[in-house]
């Protein structure tokens, strides 16, 4: 019975240890900054590009990118990534997405973009939706002027 004991005892210390040492890292919640602006044409008509950089993109795991075919496509791309990145005005409507990033490093060239002439929002928001887990991380709020 001592014997019964002392490894329940045993086992009880690696169930704490291990549940304070755990080998995932938090994931953060993006920061978000303007990087510059681009003019383009297409078809005749003008827009705006607002091209911004994640900060802190290194800390997020290389699987959020990875293709994630057991998840639902993204349109007619069965293969798009296990994350997705949507574009945010202050108020929630969105205004752009990413749904086949392949890197962290992605998320230093992200973008959306609007008409030429058009007032842009005076900030914006970016979420990164982990499909897989259904978590959002939301970063901070990001001026869309230099």
């Amino acid at each position: 019975m001592k014997s019964l004991a002392a490894t329940a005892a045993a086992m009880v210390g690696m169930l704490t240890i291990g549940a304070g040492s755990s080998n995932a890292q938090a994931v953060p919640n993006p920061i978000l900054y303007l990087t510059g602006t681009e003019y383009y044409t297409v078809n005749g008509n003008d827009f705006v590009r607002y091209r911004y950089d994640v900060f802190n993109k290194s800390a997020y795991p290389a699987a959020f990118f990875s293709a994630a075919p057991s998840l639902p496509p993204c349109g007619t791309n069965t293969n798009s990534a296990r994350a997705w990145v949507d574009f945010f005005d202050s108020r929630g409507r969105r205004l752009y997405g990413f749904c086949a990033l392949n890197s962290p490093n992605s998320l230093g060239s992200i973008w959306f973009a609007m008409p030429e002439g058009t007032i842009p929002p005076s900030y914006v928001y970016i979420e990164i939706i982990d499909r897989q887990t259904n978590t959002r991380y939301r970063s901070n709020l990001a001026d869309t002027t230099m």
